[in-house]
């Protein structure tokens, strides 16, 4: 997807990132490997084969995402190991990440904290609600409900701490991995996640969104992720009204 890489990944092989549709985890891995310029390409899985091999054999809990490196003859999963990964490996200007030297000790692991809060607070979270909001056999008022004051919550805790320390991101002046990890969940929001949120309520939060939405890599990567979440919709969609006419008939 990159146009414009930087000289030293010019003699890189394509990285391949695996994924399915508008699912968020996978687009963490894309915008990262997209802001550091590094050559890489989408290869989408079937929901029937996430449970079998080959691919389980790549991601041996049989979901997305799941990164192959050619250059150093590694396949990773899980996103965060993977992102730990490009940015320990591939980071070597320190675009996306504070050193671990004595100037910056303290900020290197303030952001690995956040890190870790998007993977266990934002993530599994954002995710419930969107399994208990549509896929769940039962509906499940209470869950909804559950669920989407964690995105509150979490929402909350993000702007809270913004505003506290006045910085344009989440730790300083500098917009790291861990900010970027935030932006697919959030993108989803709207769109089928919680559109009965209004993230822009939380004023210092959205400030701080915007400006990662804004940012060349992000921009180009949540396009495509737009353009393949529109399509799910409309299938989704589709497939509901198939589904209505055909009991209809049988009515």
């Amino acid at each position: 997807m990159n146009s414009s890489r930087p000289a030293m990944s010019e003699d890189l092989k394509p990285f391949e990132l695996y994924y399915r549709g508008p699912s968020p985890n996978p687009w963490k891995v894309a915008i990262v490997l997209e802001e550091l310029g590094l050559p890489w390409k989408f290869v989408e899985v079937q929901a029937d084969e996430l449970k079998k091999e080959p691919y389980l054999s790549l991601n041996p809990n049989g979901r997305v995402p799941a990164l192959v490196d050619p250059n150093k003859s590694i396949t990773l999963w899980e996103s965060g190991a993977i992102i730990d990964y490009l940015i320990a490996e591939y980071d070597a200007s320190a675009k996306l990440h504070y050193p671990r030297t004595a100037a910056t000790l303290v900020p290197s692991y303030q952001t690995r904290c956040w890190e870790h809060f998007q993977m266990s607070g934002q993530g599994p979270y954002f995710g419930q609600k969107n399994w208990f909001s549509y896929a769940h056999p039962e509906k499940l008022p209470s869950a909804i409900e559950r669920y989407a004051n964690e995105i509150r919550r979490v929402t909350g805790v993000l702007d809270a701490h913004l505003a506290k320390h006045g910085t344009p991101f989440l730790v300083g002046d500098r917009a790291t991995y861990a900010d970027l990890m935030f932006v697919p969940y959030y993108k989803s929001v709207p769109f089928v996640i919680a559109p009965e949120i209004d993230l822009a309520e939380y004023r210092t939060f959205y400030a701080w969104l915007e400006r990662l939405y804004a940012r060349p890599a992000v921009a180009q990567v949540m396009g495509e992720w737009e353009r393949q979440m529109v399509a799910a919709l409309a299938t989704r969609k589709s497939q509901k009204e198939e589904a209505a006419a055909t009991a209809g008939k049988t009515e």
